[in-house]
């Protein structure tokens, strides 16, 4: 039996490798089936569900179906009017697919084709920023995939909702910070705050808490800050201007939060989160499952998606929302999280067990 000579690769104490990075063209071609996989999981909306003829849960999707049709209506009480970035992306899509997709509902596809353009995109971030932490490629593919498999993504993300558009810019953020990309905020906080004005408090708090944790190590904490602080501005700026353009009224976004008050029992509201089922179906295994890996991800990133949650919760009490509201906005926030450290625990010792095979197998040969 002759003998391979093999390369050991010599680490030295103190120092960091950095992984290389997926190929960009293998990154395009998983964004492909990521995009196709979540048609595949929205097909129901296109002609097995009337969304005309069902009340109560799909009150969201009635106003959502309608920006894709019609202008908004300048109503200053009626906020979800101003969450026009998936339904206006959707407009030409309804607009070429009218009248020729058979049975196919013309305005649940081109939202289908918009959500599942911003999971696709979504969990592709998650991929990579997984990737780049951990440098193993089964971990960060789990992650993608997990994400993609749970309850939130085919019920609620493509059923002719807007969530989708407001979790990928949570992801791009994230994926933004860990590059320390800091420019890229105002960016995100602009388009962002047009997907759902819970985007820009959820930004700010996001975005604060990360510095908080991660400033000692920054090269540069001050610049950091002046361009966490300017996103904080672009998002008000976009939110104030994006209403006026609609009600033509111009109304502080401080105006704007005062006037969604609607609830004063915070208490009750807060524990009724707790029966909503949409909750449970997202984290039931989730959550349990996430907490035996979670403190082998960056504390910057678990101290951050925390202190956003319990953001989510103290909106949620503030605003008195029906059911499946804290569900979805909890997803957004934390789902990439969980979704990494699951996939860490289901994968790395499998992952390990067959590299070392593999090694044992080239030694032998």
């Amino acid at each position: 039996m002759r003998m391979r000579h093999s390369v050991v690769q010599t680490v030295v104490p103190g120092t960091i490798h950095p992984p290389a990075g997926v190929p960009r063209s293998r990154l395009l071609l998983l964004f492909l089936v990521f995009f196709f996989i979540c048609c595949g999981l929205g097909y129901p909306v296109l002609n097995r569900i009337d969304w005309r003829q069902a009340p109560g849960g799909l009150n969201d999707v009635v106003t959502y179906a309608s920006l894709v049709t019609t202008s908004p209506t300048p109503d200053l009480s009626q906020h979800m009017q101003f969450r026009v970035l998936v339904p206006y992306l959707a407009r030409p899509i309804y607009r070429m697919a009218k009248d020729r997709i058979g049975t196919w509902d013309p305005i649940m596809f081109g939202l289908l084709v918009v959500n599942s353009f911003f999971v696709a995109l979504t969990v592709t971030l998650l991929l990579i920023v997984v990737h780049r932490q951990f440098g193993n490629y089964a971990v960060a593919l789990g992650s993608a995939l997990i994400y993609l498999l749970n309850f939130a993504v085919p019920n609620l993300r493509l059923a002719g909702m807007i969530d989708a558009g407001e979790a990928f810019f949570l992801m791009a953020l994230v994926w933004s910070l860990f590059r320390e990309d800091y420019w890229m905020l105002p960016l995100w906080a602009v388009i962002g705050a047009t997907a759902k004005e819970s985007f820009v408090p959820f930004l700010m708090v996001f975005s604060l808490s990360w510095w908080l944790c991660s400033r000692r190590g920054l090269r540069r904490p001050s610049t950091a800050a002046i361009w966490i602080v300017t996103s904080w501005i672009a998002g008000l700026v976009s939110l104030a201007v994006l209403q006026w353009r609609i009600t033509h009224v111009f109304r502080s976004p401080l105006s704007f939060g005062l006037d969604l008050h609607q609830n004063s029992a915070y208490l009750g509201q807060f524990l009724s989160s707790f029966r909503d089922r949409n909750l449970w179906y997202i984290f039931f295994w989730l959550l349990p499952l996430s907490l035996l890996r979670l403190w082998r991800l960056p504390l910057n990133w678990r101290i951050a998606t925390a202190v956003t949650s319990a953001t989510a919760f103290a909106l949620d009490a503030y605003y008195g929302g029906g059911p499946g509201t804290i569900g979805r906005a909890l997803f957004s926030i934390s789902g990439p999280l969980l979704c990494a450290s699951v996939a860490i625990f289901l994968f790395t010792d499998v992952s390990s067990a067959t590299f070392r095979r593999q090694g044992l197998a080239g030694r032998t040969e």
